[in-house]
Formats: structure tokens, sequence, C-alpha cells
């Protein structure tokens, strides 16, 4: 159920409608706008039916919500989107941001080096993994602590904000001691207990699409965060497995579009893992701006040849600024500016 309130509802008034909800084991989400006040009651509906809140001071109507996926939905609270502050760098509304870096730290020459290559071409963060989901479990897994400390010492130098990958929830004390967003990987956009944890977590999360997961299965996902009181989600699209071959993943670029109709988050693409290959990385990337994105997050290495996972799919550091001209260029178009500092 979603309590609107009257245009100048009090502080009090406000309270007493959240300690009814709460009273009866529901939770209560309030969303304070400009005129008014609208408070997310997730429970049982029947229950919070039975409170008569029609009637309460300061109460204007309860709109029961139909979709499940209370807290990500556009209706009736959210109609405007979401803009996710990262230490300086807005993700959402009108802003495109650019998040770039290597599939996995693997030496501090290339680290570094590469962070400041996203820096100097206007990235707005700087992504590399610690810790990496592999296929095979002989694959190389990360560096670990090692990763971390030397994302950390890409930020110190070059200010960018670091995303990397939470996998096991036994490690989120020493990734928050470094990460400003915590990637959940495809292969655990389900695993509700790390979700859960991210949600308390309060730290801004970039939640990818499984292989073979729905729209909604995805959404539902992000609820899990949001009903924990994380409201920094963004949703990422990055390919989902057909029956197609001639490439790794099927981009479904119109998902961009829907989820826009679905939910107030913000929509990430990552073309990399989609294409497989560094040749589709700018056209699925420029595509992705003229849908309407509000981001991309695209693996780029030294030396793709030498790299230790995904080298066939990132783009050279030496193209890399021109690649941003251009993905800028195409965000324009869509109404959208490149956030960076």
């Amino acid at each position: 159920m979603m309590i609107v309130m009257k245009p100048g509802a009090t502080p009090e008034e406000v309270a007493a409608v959240v300690g009814k909800v709460e009273r009866i084991g529901a939770q209560a989400h309030v969303s304070r706008g400009e005129e008014l006040t609208v408070i997310g009651a997730i429970g049982d509906r029947e229950h919070i039916a039975r409170l008569g809140l029609e009637g309460t001071a300061g109460v204007e109507k309860v709109v029961p919500i139909l979709k499940p996926y209370k807290l990500a939905s556009r209706e009736p609270a959210h109609r405007e989107d979401t803009i996710v502050e990262i230490d300086g760098r807005r993700v959402g509304g009108r802003n495109f941001s650019i998040i770039a870096g290597p599939c996995t730290v693997e030496s501090r020459d290339q680290t570094i080096g590469t962070a400041h290559v996203v820096k100097e071409a206007g990235g707005s963060m700087f992504r590399g993994g610690a810790y990496k989901p592999r296929t095979s479990p002989y694959a190389f897994q990360g560096l670990g602590q090692e990763g971390l400390r030397l994302l950390a010492e890409a930020k110190s130098e070059t200010g960018l904000p670091i995303v990397t990958e939470l996998m096991d929830a036994r490690d989120l004390e020493s990734v928050l001691e470094v990460a400003d967003v915590i990637q959940v990987g495809a292969r655990n956009m389900q695993n509700y207990p790390l979700l859960a944890e991210l949600g308390r977590a309060g730290r801004p999360v970039l939640l990818k699409r499984g292989l073979s997961s729905t729209l909604e299965e995805l959404v539902m996902a992000s609820e899990y965060i949001l009903k924990e009181g994380n409201e920094a989600v963004m949703l990422c699209e990055r390919g989902i497995r057909t029956f197609e071959t001639a490439y790794r993943f099927t981009l479904d670029l119109t998902a961009v579009p829907v989820l826009k109709e679905m939910t107030h988050l913000p929509i990430v693409v990552d073309p990399s893992h989609a294409a497989g290959r560094r040749a589709l990385v700018e056209p699925l990337s420029l595509a992705a701006a003229a849908a309407g994105a509000d981001g991309i997050i695209v693996e780029i290495h030294p030396d793709p040849e030498e790299a230790i996972c995904d080298g066939p799919q990132a783009l050279r550091t030496d193209d890399f600024a021109a690649y941003v001209e251009r993905l800028e260029a195409v965000a324009s178009i869509a109404g959208k500016e490149l956030s960076a500092v």
C-alpha cells in the first residue's frame, strides 16, 4: 500500500502513520517530495487495510499497489527518476556515466595506468575486479585483498570512485573499505541473502541482470536491496543467453526503455560482456546511449592480448578517449550530459 499524505501534513502526523504501520509488523518507507509525503507500507495487505488509515489525520488517500515490486515501481510515489549520487558523480536523470577499467586487477602498472587513462578521458568511475566469478574453478579468481589495495591506490591517485564486485558476504567489510559502488554480478543476481546484506550496508549497488532472467526478476531482485533501506540501486543490462551463437550474449536494448517504464532506478548497460568481441563494443555502446541508458560500464586494457581474462572484448586504452567523445555525442542527442568531475 502507498499512503499519500495531505499537502502540509505535519511531521507528527507522518510519524503517527508510520507508527501504526510498524505496530502490525509491516515496514514503512517514507518518501518526502516538495509538496507531498508518501509512505510505502510493505507487508500483509489485509492487515494494512484493516488499519483504516483513510481516516487518520493528515492522510489524503491510500493507494493499493498491484506491482509485486513495491519500492522499485514508478507508481505512485516515484514518478521521477532516481538519481544516485556517488562522490560528486550523478547516475540517472539527465546524467550519463561512463564506468571503465579492466575486467580484473592484474598488476600495479596495469591498474594505476588504466585509471589515469579513464580520468584523463573524462570517465566517471573506475571499475576493476579484485574477486572474479569464473565458469571454471581452475581459472584466475582475482587478486583478492591485494587487488583491493591496488584499487584503493588508483582512487587515491586519480580521485575516481571505485566500482568492484562482491561475491561473498564474508568479504563485505574489506570491499566496503575500498568500493564506492558494489557490483553484483549476473550469477549472483538472485543471491538474496547477499542482496539483503548490501541493502543493510547502505553503499550504492550496481545490480546486473542474470543470464536467463526476466526484467521482472531483475527488478524483484533490486527489491531485496531497497527493502532494507538502501535506495542507491542501479540496474545493469549485460546481455542474456539466447539461441544466437554469433556473439557471446544477446544485448537486450529493449530492456532500457521497458525498465524505464517499470522502475525509477537508473539503467546502466554493459556492452563488453554481451559482445565478447572488441569490434562490437562501440556500436553497442552507442546504441545503448541512443536508447536512453543512464550509463555504460565498459572494459578497457592497455594490452588486451596479454589480459588474464576477457582480453578479446576489452577496448584498448589508446582508443578510449576517442570512444568517450563519440559516446558523449550520442548521449547528448538523447538529452543527457556526461557525469564527471
